[in-house]
């Protein structure tokens, strides 16, 4: 028997005995609308008779006079007051044919009032019985500041699923007024779970205005489902469906193209940057951080970016020669592999962290930096080839050692566990087998030798039951999604198409879907960002960099597949928000005194082209960690991935993944991939003005957004053909 407060002892009971004011038939449910003691609710009765009440307005410790209920065929309104405020809620179906409803509820206070409290909103029902006696599991709610979101199965009284939405750009208003946060809003333990109110205490609601207080999505199931993989699907079907309704901030276009240039300006010349060892450079990981030794993973997190924009731009750099002078001095003859710390140096390491021991190893450390270097070999690059050739065997031996299942950190030596789970009973570094299994796809395209695909799949077979909490580190999660996807389209085993799922699901509920405009978050646009750990209180800007290659990735590698269709939404839309919204990383895009005036590791040059490591919504200033070299790759990543050179004087811009891209005289041809409900930008970028140039999506020609001497802009939809003439 679960314990409940008082704010649920008697809900059962009132509803039970009251008649409902109005009663609405949709998609086989009934909704019946309650005002008892102090709450307006409506319930929701499925097919199977279960009852979830949703609580839609809660008086604040005094009761609701009704002015009025008006019921439309488009929404029912329904307009309330107390001796402290009036309230107004809309209700409404957003689409026609599902189980999915919305309210939205504002209120306007007549007096200023501090809120020390209020009541979570979803509550089971019984037919029989007591709340107390119902049981559930929650798969999905909001940590931090994730998406405000919660998915539950139900079991007992009837089975049933609920996946419910809080659209938290709505309360922004509300937190810049009482200086609160909707850190964790949506959350809870069984049977009292959703969306509670941000406690006003620092800052009463003023009187007179009109606050949104709450702004919901509702989608019920008449199922249950048991599969790890099945749930994961389900959960990311629901996010899409809920993403199409909510709203969405423009994007912001930012010339990657001149971030470019000044990145590789500011990473040659700036001596913060650097350290030398034995007369080689090496790029710190932190800006002016001398005393940490030189990383491989810092390294090449620039050089593998930057190779794939020379070849984008048909130049070289110094920049990258000297990034790549230093790799072989970070294998270690001892373990015969690459290792993470620049073995000349191991007697720096001041083991004021655990992982700061030369024999220590963080197990996807050791999977990421050769992962970087086999992406190189493909490439061409004999040096980095010899690198992974000879520390594969190693991999593999740690691999057999843990039987595919990684701790968090052993002796790299011994292979003894320093550290086995991430949190008591969670498990170790869950993500790393799908990690291993893309570092053997890489060396298995490099060699054509069949035991490395053999290794990947043994490996992939580990995380077929992970569920929701595949998820250790994000770009981690996407590499596992990749490799997944690819072992399925070589082998036709749906396991391996399923379990990449997951990956997405874990990736999926560890993103911000909405908008914080309260705070420092007013200044930048952190939609759709996405959190580097599970329990991360930050965004971070080399984690969703990988991310983004990565989901690009996996769109453009199953343009052949028949994915969830709602992948074809939310991986283009991660995408464009990805590339409007990275450029935020970088300090010289925020004021002054958003930025931390602490910081952890080395210091925060504000005109430097180097993100920061940590981006807050909120009232928390950004770049306490400090600012990350290793993440100033993000530049070389996005350029060749959405920009396609025609000739010297054109150029286009997308912010959508390409499929193809295609050149026939004076036409070029691009395959837009997504779904035809959601939009894009499309940029002509000009040396000099074409006038005859057109533009056509789907042979039907398009006019102009917006048009300059060196610019113009169009909106086009996902699944698009277009086709440019001059």
């Amino acid at each position: 028997m679960n314990t409940i407060s008082p704010w649920t002892a008697t809900v059962q009971t009132d509803i039970d005995n009251s008649k409902p004011l109005i009663t609405k038939q949709k998609s086989g449910y009934t909704f019946e609308f309650y005002s008892i003691r102090d709450s307006f609710w409506v319930v929701a009765l499925g097919t199977k008779k279960e009852r979830i009440a949703f609580r839609m307005a809660y008086a604040l410790n005094s009761f609701f006079e009704i002015n009025s209920i008006t019921d439309s065929e488009k929404e029912i309104n329904i307009k309330l007051q107390t001796e402290l405020g009036k309230y107004e809620i809309t209700f409404d179906f957003p689409e026609s044919e599902s189980h999915l409803f919305h309210y939205k509820t504002s209120f306007e206070a007549y007096l200023p009032l501090t809120i020390p409290f209020w009541p979570r909103d979803i509550l089971l029902l019984t037919q029989n019985g007591n709340i107390e006696n119902t049981v559930g599991k929650i798969h999905v709610k909001q940590v931090g500041t994730r998406s405000g979101l919660l998915f539950a199965s139900i079991t007992k009284p009837k089975k049933c699923t609920l996946f419910y939405f809080q659209n938290l750009t709505a309360l922004s208003d509300y937190c810049e007024a009482t200086k609160t946060t909707v850190n964790e809003s949506v959350n809870g333990d069984w049977p009292e779970i959703g969306f509670q109110l941000p406690q006003a205490l620092e800052e009463p609601l003023p009187a007179g205005k009109k606050f949104i207080i709450s702004d919901a999505y509702v989608l019920l199931g008449d199922e249950t489902k048991e599969d790890p993989s099945k749930l994961c699907m389900d959960y990311l079907e629901s996010v899409a469906q809920i993403y199409k309704l909510i709203p969405r901030p423009e994007t912001e276009y930012h010339d990657w193209l001149e971030i470019t240039q000044k990145t590789l300006s500011h990473l040659e010349y700036n001596k913060g940057c650097w350290t030398q060892t034995n007369g080689i450079p090496y790029l710190n990981a932190y800006l002016c951080d001398y005393e940490t030794p030189a990383e491989s993973m810092v390294q090449l997190a620039v050089l593998t970016p930057l190779k794939e924009y020379e070849k984008w731009k048909s130049e070289t750099y110094r920049l990258s020669e000297d990034l790549r002078s230093g790799l072989s001095t970070f294998y270690d003859e001892k373990i015969k592999s690459i290792t993470r710390w620049l073995p000349a140096l191991h007697n720096k390491l001041d083991q004021s962290e655990e992982q700061k021991k030369d024999t220590t190893m963080d197990s996807w450390y050791l999977h990421h930096p050769l992962i970087n270097l086999a992406r190189l070999a493909i490439s061409g690059d004999k040096n980095a080839e010899k690198l992974v050739l000879d520390s594969i065997d190693f991999v593999i031996k740690a691999a057999h050692h843990f039987e595919y299942q990684w701790p968090v950190f052993y002796n790299v030596e011994t292979f003894e566990v320093i550290k086995e789970e991430t949190q008591p009973g969670k498990g170790g570094e869950k993500d790393v087998p799908g990690a291993y299994a893309h570092l053997m796809l890489l060396v298995y395209h490099l060699t054509k030798e069949k035991r490395y695909l053999n290794e990947a799949e043994k490996s992939a077979k580990q995380l077929s039951q992970c569920g929701f909490d595949i998820f250790y580190q994000a770009n981690n999660t996407a590499f596992s999604a990749n490799a997944l996807l690819e072992l399925y389209k070589i082998t036709n085993k749906g396991i391996y198409l399923e379990t990449s799922y997951m990956c997405l699901a874990g990736l999926f509920k560890n993103v911000q879907l909405w908008e914080c405009n309260y705070g420092f978050g007013k200044f930048y646009n952190n939609f759709f960002s996405i959190f580097p750990l599970n329990d991360a209180p930050y965004t971070a800007a080399y984690e969703e960099m990988e991310v983004y290659t990565a989901l690009r990735k996996y769109i453009i590698q199953a343009k052949d597949v028949d994915i969830l269709p709602g992948l074809r939404i939310l991986l283009p839309e991660f995408v464009k928000y990805a590339v409007n919204r990275i450029p935020y990383y970088y300090p010289s895009m925020l004021p002054k005194e958003m930025l931390s005036e602490e910081v952890k590791t080395g210091e925060i040059q504000p005109d430097l082209y180097a993100p920061l490591e940590d981006l807050y919504v909120g009232w928390e200033q950004s770049g306490q960690v400090g600012q990350e070299v290793y993440g100033a790759g993000a530049a070389f990543a996005v350029v060749p991935r959405q920009y396609f050179k025609v000739d010297d004087n054109l150029m286009v811009f997308t912010d959508y993944p390409v499929s193809s891209f295609t050149k026939r005289k004076n036409a070029v041809f691009l395959k837009i991939d997504g779904n035809e409900e959601m939009q894009c930008s499309l940029k002509i970028i000009l040396k000099q003005n074409i006038k005859t140039l057109q533009v056509f999506q789907n042979d039907v020609q398009l006019l102009y957004l917006s048009k300059n001497a060196k610019m113009q802009e169009y909106k086009i939809k996902g699944k698009a053909k277009i086709r440019i003439n001059w």
